[in-house]
């Protein structure tokens, strides 16, 4: 066992934790997503690593699902679960895995996108499962950083003056879905509440658990579900018999409910979209893998 950190003690960098540079790790997700973890790719590989045994992956705030598709295409898991509580980002994950597939990447390849092409598209009054994840990967591409919550709004200028195109890149998205349908099979996607999925799972000795939750500080900006109950979730995560990762930023508030719930922590360097450097926590059942 590792000794336990206190708040305020920095548990240091090992000399191979530098900042990633998402451009070296393959781009999986269609999504543009706030807080997603491309960045985190390279920890990933190393924690699924940790065991030679059959890997059941959960990824219960599945978001951009970044995670859950590096394992399924790098062969690091051999079941995963995603779980998202958002039904516009359900909508998407749900045409992905199924045989829409070739429709959504289709239409996305095919879209006009103007102005008022967008604006028939979001003012549908009844829309078919196909039509909310279109309109949930329109919003995503052409809103402010990607932002589903309400109050987000259009780009106006965009790069180099480029407007709503400035994120919309129809064949890199064509590509990267219809890869998806290759490894749709490794993958179960459920409409649901972590926590149920989580508490389901406790005594899954064999289960690894990627757990990515709202930020508790700029949550609120960013998605449309961000209220949940950290302090719940420390407690059901120190009662996992499996494999867990948990993710925050690090603040004091997580520090102290990590150290309430006997968890151990370490500390990993980032680089926000508008690169200003920051730390976040990873929080884990043991640290073997991070010092190999």
């Amino acid at each position: 066992m590792h000794r336990q950190l206190t708040m305020f003690e920095s548990p240091g960098h090992d000399n191979t934790q530098t900042i990633v540079n998402v451009a070296s790790v393959p781009q999986r997700s269609p999504f543009r997503y706030p807080g997603g973890k491309t960045w985190l790719i390279p920890t990933i590989r190393k924690w699924l690593r940790q065991d030679k045994i059959t890997k059941f992956l959960i990824e219960p705030f599945a978001g951009g699902g970044i995670v859950s598709l590096t394992a399924a295409f790098e062969n690091l898991a051999d079941r995963i679960t995603m779980v998202e509580l958002d039904e516009e980002i359900a909508a998407v994950w749900k045409v992905l895995l199924s045989d829409k597939n070739k429709w959504l990447a289709d239409k996305i390849f095919s879209f006009d996108l103007t102005y008022e092409n967008v604006q028939v598209e979001l003012d549908k009054p009844f829309k078919s499962l196909q039509d909310k994840a279109f309109c949930t990967i329109l919003k995503n591409r052409i809103f402010h950083g990607g932002i589903l919550a309400k109050g987000s709004g259009m780009i106006k200028n965009g790069e180099n003056g480029k407007g709503i195109s400035s994120r919309w890149y129809p064949k890199t998205l064509h590509d990267r879905i219809r890869a998806i349908a290759y490894i749709r099979n490794k993958i179960e996607f459920q409409q649901g509440d972590a926590f149920e999925v989580i508490e389901k799972n406790l005594n899954n000795k064999d289960a690894f658990f990627f757990i990515d939750p709202p930020y508790t500080v700029a949550g609120k900006r960013l998605y449309t579900y961000f209220m949940i109950d950290h302090e719940r979730l420390f407690r059901l995560v120190a009662q996992i018999k499996g494999k867990f990762m948990l993710t925050y930023d690090d603040t004091d508030e997580i520090r102290r409910l990590a150290i309430k719930n006997d968890l151990n922590f370490r500390t990993i360097p980032m680089k926000t979209t508008l690169h200003f450097e920051k730390n976040e926590l990873i929080i884990s059942d043991n640290f073997h893998w991070w010092e190999e």
